[in-house]
């Protein structure tokens, strides 16, 4: 059964944990609602975990979330809830804040490094539980003394408690933004005519699908753990997160 879109609640509000909605479709174990709060992965952010639970409080636990058109699909265990069910839909809160914190966490990390060094991401990722994150740049050179003074830039940065904020623009209107896509290759498709920008006040300014927190001081110490060389202009940076 086709779905014509699902409203993306996460999109405008990175910090609601429980919402309700209509089951719209059903596709084997994988349900489609008329809105949601579950993330689908992208950008290299994961998808979100957490609970369906029906008004008779039987619980679907969801363990896969992916975006195919406009249409969000839940992959939940057990036999899925009917088509026209009202569910509450439940995040695994402390495994989305942790990954709304790595996210913004990489984004301060892009900011430094586009400003203060001049090099472009080729690439990044994050691992599901939240707590490591990779990034990857078109540097020539990384040296220890290059990834001490990052971090340290990139932790002033956290502690100037920078407001973050959350725009969709028409797609003509976000690319006059100057710098908008700090990515090496322009990920946006051309058929998106809305883009959704992530500003963090006076350091960076990206189109980002993902979920991010309000201020950077809740990103809380970023340490760089790794770095090495995956090519001969391109170098990566590994971070993590204090709990």
């Amino acid at each position: 059964m086709e779905v014509d879109v699902t409203e993306l609640l996460y999109q405008t509000d990175s910090y609601l944990r429980e919402f309700t909605a209509r089951v719209e479709a059903l596709e084997g174990q994988e349900v489609a609602l008329e809105r949601t709060a579950f993330y689908p992965g992208g950008g290299g952010q994961p998808h979100d975990l957490g609970v369906l639970v029906g008004a008779d409080g039987q619980a679907w636990p969801v363990t896969r979330v992916q975006k195919k058109a406009d249409a969000v699909w839940h992959t939940v265990t057990g036999e899925p809830p009917a088509v026209g069910a009202t569910l509450m839909g439940r995040l695994d809160w402390e495994r989305r804040y942790g990954l709304m914190r790595l996210h913004t966490a990489l984004h301060i990390l892009c900011g430094v490094i586009y400003h203060d060094y001049g090099a472009l991401v080729t690439g990044g990722n994050m691992e599901p539980n939240g707590r490591r994150a990779r990034m990857d740049f078109e540097f020539e050179r990384m040296q220890a003394e290059l990834v001490h003074e990052i971090e340290a830039r990139v932790n002033a940065q956290v502690a100037a408690g920078r407001p973050i904020r959350v725009r969709i623009l028409p797609r003509e209107e976000a690319f006059q933004i100057p710098d908008l896509i700090r990515t090496k290759i322009n990920l946006l498709p051309e058929g998106i005519m809305q883009v959704r920008t992530v500003e963090i006040e006076g350091l960076d300014l990206q189109a980002d699908g993902g979920t991010h927190v309000a201020n950077t001081r809740e990103v809380g110490a970023i340490r760089v753990v790794d770095y090495h060389s995956k090519g001969r202009i391109n170098k990566r940076l590994v971070i993590a997160l204090e709990p």
